[in-house]
């Protein structure tokens, strides 16, 4: 990234501010804003997520909102009410106290006296998500968005179930935030009351993995925050923005489909990160892009964004498989408008013998599978943040215990974009079970990429609302919806179709192992084949990535990050090993040492399910001078065949003193899952 400085405009800070709420609590805010702003008033730009101005987000926020400043705008990062230095308590995502803290938060800085009243909204992930939901509110002071790795809809679209099935994505998250949750203000800002704001937030910040899995089916708790139900709420022009490493790709294309207002989509090769950030590369100038933006739906300056498609696409060619990627190769593509004319969905059929056949006709066959329940193990994250093995692994090894059907090899290239579409005829011998498949990549040496994906809980076949058990040995035809993506098969490889009854650690497995009997004559795989098209030629290259001088922090330990899966021989098991954290270090600007390391765990023995389990633990530290506090946060999963179990318990430490410990024990019984 190309550091810039000076910017057009010099730019102030303030670190600390107070932002009071109708209900007396204040929300702490750090503001960037040009130095004449007061003379001169400027439209603002809003982050408002619960991840810790103060440090657990300095470092990037530092490369983002002093550069959109030295722009003309006020940038205003506000932790949410309980996070940070804010005051109150976060008892979960996006409750409405969430909501309405975000629209009087915009009202405060429209009125502020360097905002020209002109607020947009921007955000990664939770910032992503309130985006969207902020605006659905339709608080007059907003005029647009950008919301990136985002999700409109919160029961199918993200880290807590996939096609009704339990995502270990859960676990982790949910663990990850029993962290955060855990740690204190800081002294600098709150000398006076920081002990008693952090007494609190260990006593009552609650147990959210026990709130997620109450709700196994979609209900009124997911349909709250999700701006699916109810598109026309959303009025101002949004900007979405995803990577088809991300999990939250399938978004982008179901607000360009369903949105009436001003929209523009971007999918790039990235993980879950901001585009001028973005890995896999090729990472773009982001941020200048969101001047473009910007400038065009808060200053009402012509900046041509509105003249180019609304969908931009990377097309990515067929790089070998690997869990982690420092760059993909590929092109961009251009789309008009989604659905798209260019590209056509074509049928491929499953017949005798394993075949996938685009063309002619296949011989129908019955096949029996059981997968072993270490498939999967390959799979990487459901959400990849670019971490070393985080990204689907070469597929031979998950492959070898699927139900496999492949194509001949391809005489030319075949580029897809959008969802593929599989529709199965098959029966089970369990009333409750699951079927996974993969979209595979199969180059000439037999390596094995996996590019796309879909998994449905069979109970959900007909609705994630009323889920309906299956009667054992019963034919039915169930469709499984696979994530977006946009991918050349190149000519000389195969497209490979596998399917599993499990996808551990993916999803949670089904009560009892499964046996799927699978009927190829009602079997179609639909592929969305893309036409290559002269607006692709003439898209305009991105810039390169650009950002503000970075902050000056000493990195004093490296955190420990591990990605390996083992297998216990003796024992028959496999476990996955992961772990995560930023190390330790110290921000030189406030003299902050933070440490963060996590570590987590999925494990499953031989052919039965119920041995799935998934462990968890963070430890969080900061310090300075003579002030310090721990905390350690310990989750585990596991079920039988009738419950979910979970175990927690959270330690915290003030200098080398026990400040607070608890502990949770909670079964909550299984839902058609």
């Amino acid at each position: 990234m190309k550091h810039i400085s000076p910017f057009p405009r010099r730019v102030r800070e303030f670190e600390h501010v107070l932002v009071p709420m109708p209900d007396g609590c204040r929300l702490a805010a750090r503001i960037w804003l040009p130095e004449d702003a007061e003379s001169d008033p400027v439209p603002a730009i809003l982050e408002y997520i619960p991840y810790r101005k103060n440090d657990l987000t300095a470092e990037r926020d530092a490369s983002m909102h002093p550069y959109l400043a030295g722009h003309g705008y006020a940038v205003v990062r506000l932790d949410l009410r309980g996070a940070g230095d804010s005051e109150g308590l976060m008892l979960d995502e996006y409750l409405p106290i969430e909501l309405d803290d975000g629209r009087h938060a915009i009202e405060w800085i429209s009125k502020q006296p360097w905002c020209d009243g002109a607020v947009g909204m921007v955000g990664i992930s939770w910032g992503g998500f309130n985006g969207l939901q902020v605006a659905a509110l339709q608080p007059p002071a907003l005029k647009a968005v950008i919301s990136i790795c985002s999700t409109d809809d919160r029961y199918a679209d993200d880290v807590h179930y996939m096609g009704g099935c339990l995502l270990a994505e859960q676990l982790s998250w949910a663990s990850i935030m029993f962290g955060r949750n855990t740690l204190p203000p800081d002294p600098r800002h709150r000398p006076d009351s920081w002990r008693a704001m952090w007494q609190e937030r260990l006593e009552k910040s609650g147990l959210w993995l026990k709130n997620w899995l109450a709700h196994q089916r979609r209900d009124a708790f997911w349909e709250h925050g999700s701006v699916c139900e109810d598109y026309s709420k959303v009025k101002v022009p949004v900007y979405a923005v995803s990577g088809w490493a991300d999990g939250y790709c399938r978004t982008v294309f179901r607000l360009m489909e369903n949105l009436s207002g001003p929209r523009k989509g971007l999918v790039g090769p990235w993980s879950h990160k901001y585009p001028h950030l973005g890995a896999p590369g090729p990472a773009i100038g982001f941020l200048q892009e969101s001047l473009r933006w910007w400038d065009h739906w808060l200053k009402g300056r012509d900046t041509g964004i509105m003249d180019e498609p609304m969908l931009r696409l990377f097309m990515q060619h067929g790089d070998p498989p690997a869990p982690w990627y420092e760059s993909r190769s590929g092109h961009w593509v251009a789309e008009p408008s989604w659905p798209s004319p260019n590209v056509t969905r074509r049928p491929w059929l499953l017949g005798a013998g394993g075949a996938l056949r685009g063309t002619g006709a296949v011989e129908p066959a019955v096949f029996e599978h059981r997968s072993p329940l270490w498939v999967g193990m390959g799979a990487g994250k459901w959400c990849s943040y670019a971490q070393r093995g985080d990204q689907p692994a070469d597929q031979r090894a998950d492959d070898a215990g699927s139900l496999c059907f492949e194509s001949p090899v391809l005489d030319e290239p075949v580029d897809i974009a959008g969802d593929a579409r599989l529709t199965l005829h098959l029966a089970v011998d369990q009333p409750l079970a699951q079927v996974a498949a993969r979209l595979v990549d199969v180059a000439p040496d037999g390596a094995a990429s996996r590019v796309a994906f879909g998994i449905l809980n069979l109970a959900h076949r007909d609705s994630h609302a009323s889920p309906t058990p299956l009667v054992p040995g019963e034919p039915v035809t169930v469709f499984v919806p696979f994530k977006p993506v946009a991918t050349r098969f190149e000519s000389g490889h195969r497209i490979r179709l596998a399917l599993s009854t499990s996808y551990f650690p993916m999803t949670w497995p089904s009560p009892r192992a499964v046996t799927m009997t699978l009927f190829t004559a009602g079997c179609i795989l639909e592929l969305p084949v893309r036409q290559s098209t002269r607006e692709d030629r003439e898209l305009a290259p991105f810039a390169e990535p650009e950002g503000a001088p970075p902050l000056d922090i000493e990195t004093i330990r490296a955190p420990d990050e591990r990605w390996r899966v083992i297998h216990e021989v003796h024992r028959g098991a496999v476990c996955l090993e992961v772990g995560d954290g930023s190390g330790t270090f110290r921000i030189k600007s406030n003299d902050l040492t933070v440490h963060n390391q996590g570590y987590e765990s999925y494990r499953v023995a031989g052919d039965d399910p119920t041995t799935a389990t998934g462990e968890v633990t963070w430890e969080h530290a900061m310090s300075r001078d003579d002030w310090s506090i721990r905390t350690v946060t310990r989750t585990q999963l596991s079920a039988d065949a009738d419950d979910f179990v979970i175990e927690a318990r959270l330690e915290a430490y003030e200098g080398d003193e026990l400040a607070h410990e608890a502990s949770w024990r909670e079964r909550i019984p299984r839902d058609h899952v």
